[in-house]
């Protein structure tokens, strides 16, 4: 990585950092995806983190597009993990494995969304980001599925979006101009080697302690 990338990803950190107060640097005694948390998903089939920006689909429903990308120092990559709107979700709770939850994206504060449109490149159903400031409809919800109690960090797991059913996916289509190489993100109907993601950087809020930083650059 060259200077102007360590600076990047410094700056990100940063920016991350002050929103909660100070990381920690201690271990923790927890390893779980927790409530508030502000990660970046990785999926593991194609290693690309899910992503999103200020871009419109130029097709289907036209609201802001959700893609994957190769780089791991993409500000534009982090996520926090929220309660869906008429469930609390306690700051710094673990999220239990088929929890209903909220993914809202750090930058613009609309949150993962599907519906019944096709998205543009595979003819699945499309993923986008909703809403404003957080708030968008019940469009907006999915399940974490998971093998134990816990979402554990080191976990990969699956995202079913609870109104459509289908699975939070990438299968390798690559975009041209403006977002030229980056992978469509979408939605399938069935489990598959597409759909599995997993934690990588992030700041971890814990019950009663200063949140957390975890780095993989």
């Amino acid at each position: 990585m060259g200077p102007l990338g360590v600076i990047s990803v410094f700056l990100e950190v940063i920016l991350v950092a002050l929103m909660f107060g100070q990381c920690s640097s201690r271990d923790l005694d927890s390893s779980y995806v927790t409530c508030g948390s502000v990660v970046k998903l990785l999926n593991t089939r194609h290693s690309v983190r899910l992503h999103s920006h200020d871009v419109k689909y130029g097709s289907g429903s036209g609201q802001q597009s959700v893609t994957g990308v190769d780089s791991a120092d993409d500000a534009n990559s982090y996520w926090r993990i929220r309660g869906k709107p008429d469930k609390v979700c306690q700051r710094g709770e673990p999220i239990q494995c088929g929890q209903a939850i909220r993914i809202t994206h750090m930058k613009t504060g609309r949150n993962l969304h599907s519906h019944h449109f096709s998205s543009p490149l595979s003819n699945h159903q499309e993923v986008s980001a909703f809403g404003e400031n957080g708030e968008g409809d019940d469009l907006d919800v999915w399940t974490v599925q998971c093998g134990e109690t816990y979402w554990e960090r080191d976990d990969t797991v699956r995202f079913k979006h609870v109104a459509t059913e289908v699975f939070l996916s990438v299968t390798g289509e690559q975009y041209g101009q403006p977002i030229r190489g980056q992978h469509e993100v979408h939605g399938m109907p069935s489990p598959n080697q597409h759909n599995y993601w997993k934690v990588m950087e992030g700041v971890f809020i814990q019950p009663g302690s200063d949140p957390v930083r975890h780095d993989e650059l």
